[in-house]
């Protein structure tokens, strides 16, 4: 329950602003205090009269109201709350939020306010999985702004796809969570990212083309859940989330021996892409052609399998998670990677070139379990770790 709570929400000008009105009852069935701040935008949608009766709040419109001054000023306004909930939050709240903007009384809240900010995307399919609006989601992300959603759905303009606003049950799940530290507050869990390098000599290695982007927005996903994370990362193309442990590697052996310090952990998520080879009789020098022609004769040794050890070892999570990058039957040989590795769940995908998948900014996974194989839709990375990280927070309990 919300009892006590006190929530100021913002609402944006889009036509998901409807399901504000259901949000602002929901809540305040719960106990919560909800003092409503009106876009221009947003008026356009619902109006201020509907606000207020839902409230039973005076709903905050303008910056330069003079008598809201006098009794309530911005200032004060944007930190009398214990959260302040964007719903919806448009492509262009997003983007002024990212930026520092504060042209109107929503954007000077949110910048001025000390309090925590949760935001729940809305909008068009292609303004969604635009890259700008993906770089301001990952700034907001690292500013440590809670985000719900979107989901995948209809929309009015008549596309379907990711960009839809979250439902009114699911945000208030989210602000609960958020208010009871949660559903991983108090669990460590383990992820590991990106490729690993093996040398050949000290200039050149071999290395595979993971970016590392879905093992980040894992991490920071499960972080966003209250999880204490352990980062162990490859040399990525994309930077760690902030708010997590991180330990860097090179090589799998290096990845080895930080997954084993990092245990135990509550659960375990091997998103790495480790090098099945190493070169065993690499060179303490760079290596120069002579002249003749011949190739360097490299002999490889088999890496460490890290998935196996973690999932067959004495300090084993309660939920270990593996990862199955395929070019050609997918689930098949993801179904069988799972019950040789001895993990519990496989998270698969098609890497094959064709699907833009590796390196890119979208994935689209089947989840393999006990129990069979789940199709996921394309999705952007960030929102693959969400769900995968509430369906984590759900193995646990």
């Amino acid at each position: 329950m919300l009892e006590g709570k006190k929530i100021l929400i913002v609402i944006g000008g889009g036509i998901a602003a409807f399901k504000s009105l259901d949000l602002i009852r929901r809540l305040r069935e719960r106990g919560a205090t909800v003092t409503p701040v009106l876009t221009s935008g947003a008026e356009h949608f619902v109006t201020p009269l509907s606000v207020a009766a839902l409230s039973a709040s005076k709903v905050y419109r303008d910056l330069f109201d003079l008598t809201d001054e006098a009794e309530m000023g911005h200032i004060e306004l944007s930190r009398a709350s214990d959260l302040i909930l964007v719903a919806p939050a448009t492509a262009n709240i997003m983007a002024r939020m990212a930026g520092g903007l504060a042209d109107d009384l929503a954007t000077t809240l949110l910048l001025a306010t000390d309090t925590p900010v949760m935001i729940v995307p809305a909008m068009n399919v292609r303004m969604w999985t635009h890259p700008a609006t993906q770089r301001n989601l990952t700034v907001l992300r690292g500013d440590g702004i809670g985000v719900v959603g979107p989901v995948d759905g209809a929309m009015a303009c008549g596309e379907f796809g990711p960009g839809r606003m979250a439902e009114v049950a699911d945000i208030v799940a989210a602000v609960d969570a958020h208010f009871s530290g949660g559903p991983l507050s108090g669990r460590h869990v383990l992820v590991t990212s990106g490729p690993t390098h093996e040398p050949i000599d000290p200039v050149r290695y071999i290395a595979n083309r993971s970016s590392g982007a879905q093992g980040t927005a894992i991490a920071g996903a499960l972080r966003d859940l209250g999880a204490r994370v352990t980062f162990v990362t490859g040399p990525a193309d994309v930077a760690p989330p902030p708010g997590v442990t991180v330990v860097a590697v090179q090589t799998a052996r290096q990845m080895q021996a930080a997954v084993q310090a990092a245990l135990p952990a509550d659960a375990a998520v091997m998103a790495a892409a480790v090098a099945d080879w190493r070169v065993e009789n690499a060179s303490d020098s760079k290596m120069k052609k002579d002249g003749s022609g011949a190739a360097p004769a490299l002999t490889f040794a088999e890496n460490p399998d890290i998935l196996r050890e973690v999932s067959d070892g004495p300090n084993r999570p309660g939920l270990v998670v593996g990862f199955a990058a395929e070019t050609d039957d997918v689930v098949a040989h993801a179904t069988a990677k799972r019950l040789r590795k001895g993990c519990d769940w496989i998270v698969a995908n098609d890497v094959s070139p064709a699907t833009g998948i590796m390196g890119g900014s979208e994935n689209a996974v089947t989840l393999i379990t006990a129990d069979g194989a789940e199709e996921w839709p394309r999705l952007t990375k960030q929102e693959t770790a969400r769900r995968l990280a509430e369906r984590i927070a759900k193995g646990l309990t």
